[in-house]
């Protein structure tokens, strides 16, 4: 008799850790597939689109409407927020959310990230299936990658020091500051992208969308504007959308644990153990995009945005009887978390001592 596999106690045997752990995503996906919440849901998808594409046309009339005055500063805070819906929306198209086909999903995200927000549907789906691929993990995750903020110090190759290390000692409290220019950054990423020479599916589509939205949207701004006040629109608009994208996403994964580079672990924990989940209200679900349900969106990214809040309380129940940390907080506690993480990482990223150890090491490679 094989040993290994029989229960001469009458008990079951034991599996390896790695199957057990495969085996407990297989048992809560079915669960999820049974409660029938992967179905799609076109009447919800249909009625945000025809609701933003009416908002967006209402903005530019009143854009058009109001004519060279300050009051356009408000019309472009509206459309920040009405394009920050927008992308969600892309979202969802993106991860396969609103319908079955992926053709028919690859065009509503061309048109919806590209067409109506001016942002590039391919460089953002490469970046993002990434993320989701490898959240938090160093040198995988490119949202945890050292830019002008440092997220981590182990890709650091010496201290930040002078005005660098000043501002990365109070990268946390400059964190937000920093996000009003991150709306700038995502266009330009995009368009950097799709006309450079790496690959991009459907890259004619993408410029000329790209083109159309972008260069149409600069013509109408500094046609009906002095170049001043059209300037100061575009300062508004790019601003708060960016602080907008920023403020939804930071507080999903940062100040979460780390995954070092080489480090193996199973796909249901490193969904769960790396987001954070946002409590909170309809108001709350509106204002993130569905993404407040980080963890039910990273177990079941295809999941249409709706049924995230009733998937919910299965994953948490899972969760806890499996003994895996779930993370959940309101919004305002996650911003103090995001905030102290990143000025904790910026001290360290700023300290000139260097383990003599390390520092060899380093060298030698």
């Amino acid at each position: 008799m094989d040993t290994r596999t029989s229960a001469p106690t009458g008990r079951a045997p034991v599996r390896p850790a790695r199957e057990r752990q495969v085996s407990e995503f297989t048992d809560l996906s079915r669960q999820v597939q049974e409660s029938g919440l992967m179905r799609r849901r076109h009447g919800y998808y249909w009625t945000r689109f025809l609701v933003l594409t009416a908002l967006l046309a209402a903005t530019v009339v009143t854009f058009v409407a109001v004519g060279p005055s300050w009051w356009q500063l408000v019309t472009a805070a509206v459309l920040a927020a009405v394009l920050g819906q927008v992308m969600f929306l892309g979202h969802d198209a993106a991860h396969r959310q609103i319908f079955e086909s992926g053709r028919w999903n690859d065009w509503s995200s061309l048109i919806i990230a590209n067409l109506y927000a001016g942002m590039s549907y391919g460089w953002w789906q490469h970046k993002h299936s990434r993320h989701h691929a490898k959240p938090n993990q160093v040198a995988a995750d490119p949202d945890i990658a050292t830019d002008v903020i440092v997220f981590h110090t182990e890709e650091l190759a010496a201290a930040r020091t002078g005005l660098t290390g000043w501002l990365t000692r109070r990268q946390g409290w400059l964190f937000f500051p920093v996000l009003l220019l991150e709306g700038l950054n995502l266009h330009v990423s995009g368009v950097k992208t799709i006309f450079g020479r790496g690959p991009v599916k459907r890259r004619p589509v993408e410029i000329v969308f790209i083109t159309l939205r972008l260069g149409g949207y600069l013509a109408l701004v500094f046609w009906m504007l002095p170049v001043g006040m059209a300037f100061a629109f575009l300062g508004v608009q790019l601003g708060l959308f960016g602080l907008y994208m920023g403020a939804v996403f930071a507080p999903n994964h940062k100040g979460m644990p780390l995954v070092p580079r080489d480090a193996r672990i199973d796909f249901l924990r490193r969904q769960v153990l790396m987001s954070r989940n946002i409590r909170g209200n309809r108001v709350i679900d509106t204002f993130m995009g569905g993404l407040n349900y980080q963890i039910e969106h990273h177990l079941f990214p295809s999941m249409p945005r709706p049924n995230l809040r009733r998937l919910r309380p299965t994953v948490r129940a899972f969760c806890s009887e499996h003994g895996i940390a779930y993370t959940e907080t309101s919004l305002h506690g996650s911003y103090g978390i995001v905030i102290r993480h990143l000025n904790k990482v910026g001290i360290a990223a700023t300290d000139p001592f260097q383990c003599p150890l390390a520092a060899q090491y380093r060298s030698s490679r």
